[in-house]
């Protein structure tokens, strides 16, 4: 008999077991800081929950990687991608939560994806979600315990951050029609992964005219401070929702003494998000290449299981 595991999964023995459970403590001891609940959800989901118009998005990586399968009474079910969309659920089956609702939780998800280095099919999450506030103090505290969290593990870090929406009015002034910017946002992401070529050439597959891509790139790649960055965005496309969220936000993170990098083509790659997306990258890339957390608001997906906005 083969004893080998499933492919993308992995045993942790005592050692590194103690060590993790040490790790996930002291990020308890944060959370718990900052004011927010735990909370447990199923592995197991309803299918057609998990994939809900309005929840990931059927461009996202995570959509495709989904894990699905059928019970003995035919329900289609899936092993969850991530924990968001558990928490938007337990929200819509009990509206007489007080809000606003602060809650964490940590457990594992599944992908059935292409195995790397860093990348497995079943591997840990740790959430931290304010549920019920629209103002930009919410995104603001996020970022601060995001922060807290990799101090306390003594991590040397970057805070990039963006918002969706702003990527959405880039795209809408270079010309790109609305039924295609969810899946160029895919591709704009990977911008530091594949760089500006690959970038281009997956647009281009999706397609994006030239003369759209090009204006595209024009902006994104606009170099600056912060400040300096969005004042010259704005310059080009003009004063809109998303550029003062951005302001309000930059004001905030200097409240909270934050340092953060502002990243024009960070999207993220779900499509439930809907304004502030921000990731977490190693300063000492030698160590680990790849980001170590990430997030952002999505203020649609609870509408969605209510049946309003």
């Amino acid at each position: 008999m083969n004893l080998d595991r499933a492919k993308g999964t992995r045993d942790f023995p005592p050692e590194e077991k103690i060590l993790r459970d040490k790790v996930i403590d002291k990020i308890k001891v944060i959370f718990e800081k900052y004011g927010f609940s735990p909370l447990e959800t199923p592995t197991l989901a309803r299918y057609d929950v998990m994939t809900a118009k309005g929840g990931m998005g059927e461009d996202s990586d995570a959509y495709k990687e989904t894990f699905s399968l059928e019970d003995n009474g035919g329900r289609k079910l899936g092993l969850r991608f991530e924990l968001t969309f558990q928490l938007a659920r337990f929200i819509g089956m009990n509206p007489q939560i007080k809000l606003p609702f602060k809650r964490y939780q940590i457990g594992n998800v599944f992908r059935d994806g292409p195995i790397k280095a860093g990348r497995y099919r079943e591997f840990t999450q740790c959430d931290a979600d304010i549920v019920g506030s629209n103002k930009q103090i919410a995104d603001a505290e996020i970022l601060a315990l995001i922060t807290d969290v990799f101090k306390e593990l003594d991590l040397d870090v970057s805070l990039d951050v963006n918002n969706r929406k702003l990527l959405s009015e880039i795209m809408t002034y270079a010309g790109i029609p609305e039924d295609q910017q969810g899946s160029a946002l895919i591709s704009i992401d990977k911008l530091k992964k594949v760089g500006e070529k690959g970038v281009r050439e997956e647009l281009e597959e999706r397609g994006i005219n030239d003369d759209a891509i090009t204006k595209v790139f024009e902006i994104i790649e606009i170099e600056g401070s912060n400040e300096e960055k969005l004042n010259k965005i704005k310059g080009v496309i003009g004063e809109c929702e998303a550029i003062s969220e951005l302001e309000e936000l930059f004001s905030l993170v200097k409240d909270f003494n934050i340092t953060i990098s502002f990243e024009p083509t960070l999207a993220r790659g779900l499509g439930y998000y809907t304004g502030t997306v921000f990731e977490v990258i190693p300063n000492d890339t030698s160590i680990v290449n790849c980001s170590l957390a990430g997030g952002g608001r999505w203020d649609k997906m609870v509408g969605k299981y209510l049946g309003n906005e």
